[in-house]
């Protein structure tokens, strides 16, 4: 008995050791500075490819997603490039789903590789675009905004897949801003994330009040969330009744949002009477198994929206005392109104999450994928894949007993037709 609470403490030494001299290297690279680069920022921008003017239609064919990007650009190339750098200038542009090139490198050898076809866009030629293809669907517009550790390639990748899983022939417009792709630098994506909320709201606010947007279907995930809410009640705060409420359908993916300060002011501001009466509503995808928005938990000291945890120890042993998982939610919606109007939905994936962190089931996880989809579209009340739950307003996915093993690649869209 001693010699095996000796092999365990020899254990904890080793493990606690090891900790110890990695620990370092983490704090480093979590906290060390975004470096400037070698070559001056105005550098990049110099070439007019980074103030392009009206350019003829057929540049754009490939290219039928929009863009709105505070990412600094490298135009020194043909091809031109988002970067992980802050611009302190919105720009615009068009990109299309990934496609397969041959990619010459540095030493000359040529490599197949998956690329974003790209262009910059002049601004009116944008806009002037945009109404265009939205007047065509009947106004309806789907704008995506991505979260945490993402370049542009791969935020761009899932709003190419968005559209292909929500099967809305309508525009789809992916705001972009300076993630710096890596894991260890969430506090500069942090950062960058506050930076761009003026960006951001100026942009949203300006989509809401066109004449010819009639619905904004806002997909925000992670970090994302955190960028939207706040835009959302700036537009509310300085627009009319008619010209804000098409902020009608908005879905928060895995929201890395304080939920004790989600639920204290959404219902005096995004989500009021009015705005529900009007229709708008809130969608949320959590999960128990969100490893990202776990360690954001720990980092914060409080729990994440997207992610059901107690903070609070006695409500989570009452929960156990009956029976039911140790899971909390934000809660509903404090005025009286049917549930179908309450304006807020929350969608626990827990139980089919899928991946090593769990942050993503909405793109990646064949239920999750299939209720998103109905979201976007309006359609969840006939879908029926949803099991009730002790709150009124929150249900679960869960595997289907029929179904042997879910195809969630096909099932989420993920591959190009």
């Amino acid at each position: 008995m001693q010699g095996m609470f000796a092999d365990k403490n020899l254990h904890r030494f080793q493990k606690l050791r090891h900790l110890l001299l990695i620990l370092p290297i983490l704090v480093t690279a979590c906290i060390s500075p975004v470096q400037y680069g070698d070559i001056p920022h105005a550098d990049y921008v110099a070439d007019d490819r980074c103030r392009p003017g009206v350019q003829p239609a057929e540049v754009m064919v490939d290219k039928p997603y929009f863009v709105v990007t505070s990412r600094l650009p490298d135009c020194r190339t043909d091809r031109v490039a988002l970067l992980n750098q802050r611009s302190e200038i919105v720009r615009y542009g068009r990109f299309g789903a990934p496609q397969e090139m041959e990619i010459t490198n540095a030493k000359g050898k040529e490599k197949l590789r998956e690329v974003i076809p790209f262009a910059l866009n002049n601004e009116q030629q944008w806009w002037d675009d945009l109404a265009a293809a939205a007047v065509k669907r009947d106004g309806r517009i789907l704008l995506y905004v991505h979260g945490f550790k993402e370049t542009f390639f791969t935020s761009a990748r899932d709003s190419a897949q968005i559209s292909r899983l929500s099967g809305l022939d309508i525009p789809v417009v992916h705001y972009s801003w300076p993630s710096q792709g890596e894991f260890l630098k969430y506090a500069a994506d942090e950062t960058n994330m506050y930076y761009n909320e003026r960006q951001f709201r100026s942009f949203l606010a300006k989509l809401a009040q066109q004449p010819w947007t009639k619905e904004i279907i806002l997909v925000a995930h992670s970090l994302g969330g955190r960028l939207v809410i706040p835009a959302i009640e700036f537009v509310d705060r300085n627009s009319s009744n008619a010209d804000s409420s098409n902020i009608s359908n908005i879905i928060l993916a895995s929201p890395d949002i304080d939920r004790q300060d989600f639920e204290r002011d959404i219902v005096e501001t995004v989500l009021t009477m009015r705005r529900v009466n009007n229709d708008r509503r809130i969608t949320v995808y959590v999960s128990a198994k969100d490893r990202a928005l776990g360690l954001s938990y720990n980092f914060h000291g409080y729990p994440r929206l997207g992610r059901p945890d107690c903070f609070n120890p006695f409500e989570a042993a009452s929960l156990r005392d009956q029976g039911y998982p140790e899971r909390c939610y934000a809660a509903k919606t404090k005025y009286d109104t049917e549930p179908e109007k309450s304006g807020l939905t929350i969608i626990d994936t827990t139980a089919i999450s899928r991946g090593q962190t769990g942050h993503s089931d909405y793109l990646r996880s064949g239920p999750a994928c299939s209720d998103f989809a109905a979201v976007v579209n309006r359609t969840e009340n006939r879908a029926g894949k949803r099991k009730a739950s002790r709150l009124l307003h929150v249900f679960e996915l869960v595997p289907d007993p029929d179904i042997a093993e879910t195809d969630d690649v096909a099932e989420c869209r993920r591959n190009p037709e």
